[in-house]
């Protein structure tokens, strides 16, 4: 059993205890699950600005003449295609296919780039990628710049708004875009991206810089929101989590994300991905929604037709639908929307249909 002091903090811990956040071990970190309460806290990044620490998760330098097409052998995605101040979401696979890891990366420079990475995966990731990078020589350097980074999401309709009270010198950059500018006195990475489904920006700064960014933040209105609500926000839009919906069990393809991979280009694990593409996959992630009552849970088995069809990856209580929805792998064939579906809530079978991408949209 993993116990507290074994867990790291990130730079903002001490501004979670003030705020009287629950806090939990997540993926050896201790972190703030809720504050006021998830709900609140979930509807504060829909309806106006929640602001999130998520300097947990890692940060990867990739620079040198070979960088860009280093990148695109190790990502499923051409990130050839992005010019410096752009940014790319891509998976990271083995040569089966299977996914590593799902990751932006910015570019910083023509031969300069940042890739951000789930805080379980840091480590492994930072690992695979120098060794693959060990075969380029001179023309690819790997550094590991996670300890160099505090990370904040502002998410929400205002948090545009919100966030230009405090930036100076730069204008707000475009949808997966990026700027450095000078935020509430820091020196800041400012991203135009986000795993909510809302409008909003990422901050990356120094360690020494999170402390100020959060208090400039929540004392213009922004709503410190935890873990819980992330999970439900990301999940309400079909965002796939690492661990949940994409493992190394898993191709793109299953989970939906081929338009994420280049298939045309020579990246690891190309080969399988377009194998898999021409011919299909037995089963896909396909999101859904309780005609009932229930809350499902990773998990819990699917049933179509009496038979067990496959299992749930992510559930929970959608805050702004008020209806248990979640992601479940089912075989290919109930993969259309509108499929009656039951799953097996510790026992009890509850109705649920199958859905289309996103299950929440503004207006629902």
């Amino acid at each position: 059993m993993v116990t507290a002091e074994a867990l790291r903090r990130t730079p903002l811990f001490e501004c979670h205890v003030q705020a009287g956040a629950r806090l939990v071990g997540f993926s050896g970190w201790e972190m703030p699950v809720s504050y006021q309460g998830l709900k609140e806290e979930h509807l504060a990044v829909r309806e106006a600005a929640g602001l999130f620490d998520v300097s947990h998760m890692g940060e990867v330098e990739i620079t040198g003449p070979e960088a860009e097409r280093f990148l695109c052998h190790l990502l499923t995605n051409d990130i050839g295609k992005i010019d410096p101040g752009g940014s790319q979401y891509a998976l990271m696979c083995r040569d089966d296919g299977g996914v590593l890891d799902d990751l932006f990366t910015y570019r910083l420079a023509d031969d300069r780039f940042l890739s951000v990475v789930n805080a379980g995966n840091a480590e492994a990731d930072f690992s695979w990628i120098e060794r693959q990078a060990a075969g380029w020589g001179e023309g690819v350097s790997v550094s590991d710049r996670s300890n160099d980074y505090s990370m904040l999401a502002l998410q929400g309709p205002k948090a545009i708004a919100l966030l230009e009270q405090v930036l100076e010198g730069a204008a707000v950059p475009d949808r997966f875009s990026h700027v450095e500018a000078t935020v509430a006195g820091a020196e800041v990475l400012l991203c135009r991206t986000g795993y909510t489904g809302e409008d909003g920006v990422e901050l990356l700064a120094s360690p020494e810089s999170g402390v100020q960014l959060w208090k400039a933040l929540t004392e213009r209105g922004a709503q410190p929101a935890g873990l819980g609500a992330r999970d439900t926000l990301r999940l309400e839009v079909c965002y796939p989590l690492y661990g949940n919906d994409l493992s190394v069990q898993r191709t793109p393809i299953e989970a939906g994300l081929g338009w994420a991979c280049a298939l045309d280009q020579d990246f690891i694990g190309a080969t399988r991905l377009r194998e898999q593409s021409d011919a299909g996959s037995e089963e896909k992630l396909v999101p859904f929604k309780f005609t009932g009552p229930g809350i499902p849970r990773a998990g819990c088995p699917a049933i179509a037709g009496g038979e067990v069809a496959g299992a749930v990856t992510s559930g929970t209580l959608s805050p702004c639908l008020n209806v248990g929805i979640g992601m479940a792998y089912l075989r290919s064939d109930l993969g259309e929307p509108g499929r009656e579906i039951e799953i097996d809530v510790r026992g009890k079978m509850r109705p649920a249909v199958t859905a289309t991408k996103p299950l929440y949209r503004k207006g629902d």
